[in-house]
């Protein structure tokens, strides 16, 4: 059985999803879980006793399987999680993303973006043929002590369409709030 089927049976088992599973030159193995999400569902978060009974779920896993590694690193997906499928695309649809494409947007996009742009950061939105980033070229507010420039006319709201057949990597933005992370449409 191949090592990324035996984590993520393991995994499973113990009502977790393998979110990321890397293994290092040196010997370490990064192992990135998550709650399995249905539409609808409460959010959860993984925290430090899910990784810890995850870890020692998988350090006697890997004994019995005879698998060689010589770290075992066990853990969230954190602020800036990956999107791998369809279902993780539509959890975080209207969460701000960035997603990188495997190849550059070229005479597709019109003028619009650079011909050799692959990098963009928007909202997610589900789109009629897959999925779409909705992102505006407005630049960011100010720090303190700044001065203000006033603007002419607000950026224009660009759309790119993609499917995950395109997308080499997707994340969560991470972007911080200490009040903790909202989702899209939520008031306060």
């Amino acid at each position: 059985m191949a090592i990324h089927e035996l984590v993520a049976q393991t995994v499973a088992g113990l009502g977790y999803e393998l979110v990321e599973l890397e293994r290092s030159a040196g010997g370490t193995l990064r192992v990135t879980i998550d709650f399995p999400w249905e539409a609808g569902e409460e959010e959860r978060s993984v925290n430090v006793e899910d990784c810890e009974r995850v870890t020692r779920q998988l350090q006697y896993t890997l004994e019995v399987e005879n698998i060689d590694y010589k770290r075992l690193e066990v853990s969230s997906p954190g602020i800036d999680r990956p999107l791998r499928g369809e279902k993780d695309f539509e959890r975080f649809a209207g969460e701000v993303i960035d997603v990188t494409l495997k190849a550059p947007m070229g005479a597709a996009a019109a003028g619009q973006v650079a011909a050799n742009r692959r990098k963009f950061r928007g909202t997610l939105q589900r789109a009629d043929a897959g999925w779409e980033i909705a992102w505006n070229d407005e630049p960011p507010a100010p720090q303190p002590g700044q001065k203000r420039v006033k603007k002419k006319e607000p950026a224009t709201v660009q759309v790119l369409g993609f499917t995950l057949d395109e997308v080499k990597d997707a994340r969560l933005a991470p972007i911080v709030d200490f009040k903790g992370r909202k989702r899209a449409g939520v008031q306060e």
